[in-house]
């Protein structure tokens, strides 16, 4: 087993709120900087420039994981990963249909940018990405694994957005091995507070809107080798513990 700093909720300029300055090359040029070894690429409801990161990384030791946050009817945040784009796209498609037919409006929330590997802008989305799906929460994690993909829900420990709040407990029949907390949150105490949550493992992730927010080497899963596969064997619970 190896350990690997990572970092698994970055959001590239497709985001509309995410920075102009998140483009494929300054993703991977600043998670590099910081030391980081796994990145994933996690745009509000849109997996488009997945393929543009993973490509601008090419030639360097940074593996980049295409994924998606979903906001599911629940309005609940779900980190959708995925094997490869095309399983991604494929989930963005089944997404696309579900999302509220609702333009964005750039002058309120922002331009919601595609990019190629170059940094070069090669269109805009019109869908409003950052409202909620229609797609139930246990929908969306079923259909997501069903895809060979792997979820985890979203900075639990945050008010919004987040399936504690909204819930109140963590379902135990969604399987989850692990959750998601912020990079802020003070892990011991919260789990002070919620000592139901103890039987999970929590990832760390920076939420990154901004390049300066990429996380340093902070955050760190154990893998026994470096691949998307194995990573997402390891957050389904498939891999066991050594």
């Amino acid at each position: 087993m190896m350990k690997y700093a990572i970092d698994l909720h970055i959001h590239t300029c497709l985001s509309p709120c995410g920075d102009i300055d998140m483009t494929p090359n300054n993703i991977v040029n600043m998670s590099g900087i910081k030391g980081l070894d796994i990145i994933a690429v996690t745009d509000h409801n849109a997996a488009g420039n997945c393929a543009a990161v993973i490509e601008a990384a090419s030639g360097s030791d940074l593996m980049v994981v295409p994924g998606m946050e979903l906001c599911t009817a629940d309005e609940i945040h779900l980190l959708c990963y995925f094997p490869d784009t095309d399983t991604a796209l494929g989930f963005q498609d089944e997404v696309f249909k579900n999302l509220l037919p609702v333009k964005n409006r750039e002058d309120v929330f922002g331009r919601q940018i595609y990019m190629n590997s170059l940094d070069e802008e090669t269109g805009t989305e019109d869908r409003f990405l950052i409202g909620a799906s229609m797609i139930p929460t246990l929908d969306a994690i079923l259909m997501a694994r069903s895809m060979g993909g792997a979820v985890l829900p979203a900075h639990v420990d945050r008010e919004s957005f987040s399936m504690l709040n909204t819930f109140g407990f963590i379902p135990e029949e969604y399987g989850f091995k692990y959750l998601e907390c912020s990079r802020n949150c003070q892990l011991d105490s919260f789990l002070r507070e919620r000592a139901d949550l103890r039987r999970y493992d929590f990832i760390r992730s920076s939420d990154a809107h901004y390049l300066q927010d990429i996380l340093e080497r902070e955050s760190w899963l154990e893998l026994e080798e470096k691949s998307v596969e194995c990573l997402l064997d390891r957050i389904n619970g498939i891999t066991a513990d050594k």
